[in-house]
């Protein structure tokens, strides 16, 4: 009887210790009636006085340059920041827009396809984003209208893993921002 108790009775013991333990580690959180889960930072947003006005202006505006042929996005071959002819057209018609609405500041957003270090992807995307901008300030554009950030690989246009797609994700974007 005594060997059964053993054999039975220590490993039961032992694994009513391992969960008496764990409840003990468990720990409450605050009841503060804010969810717990991690939740990542937004972008920060500059205030306005008036935030339907801005909203719908650039809504006109950027109605105004789609049928203008102007803020299209352009592409990039692989590995690559130098402008293509087709590219050079898109920016041609961008600058002229641009320079009938002297007032209008846009945003040049460099994308890479998956391929590369995640550090290597973030400058190719710069550079892709400032050849646009150095191309848009030889045409004339001021350069205080135009800023120019990096996604590098973390903004896909197609989240495919084929040439197709890494060929979309290769870009700059174009975006009104006053």
């Amino acid at each position: 009887m005594v060997r059964q108790w053993k054999q039975v009775g220590i490993p039961m013991i032992l694994i009513l210790m391992l969960v008496i333990s764990g409840c003990c580690l468990k720990r409450k959180a605050p009841e503060s009636g804010l969810p717990t889960t991690t939740v990542a930072q937004a972008p920060e947003v500059q205030e306005t006085s008036s935030p339907a006005e801005p909203v719908v202006a650039e809504n006109v505006l950027e109605a105004q340059a789609k049928k203008a042929g102007a803020l299209q996005s352009i592409y990039f071959d692989f590995d690559k920041y130098q402008l293509r002819p087709n590219a050079k057209e898109k920016l041609d018609r961008t600058a002229k827009w641009l320079s009938e609405n002297r007032t209008v500041k846009i945003r040049i957003a460099g994308h890479c396809d998956e391929r590369g270090t995640d550090e290597y992807n973030m400058a190719l995307g710069d550079r892709r984003a400032n050849s646009a901008k150095n191309y848009l300030v030889n045409m004339g554009i001021p350069s205080d209208n135009l800023s120019t950030i990096s996604y590098g690989e973390e903004t896909p246009a197609d989240p495919g893993h084929d040439e197709a797609a890494w060929a979309k994700n290769r870009r700059d974007e174009f975006r009104i921002t006053e």
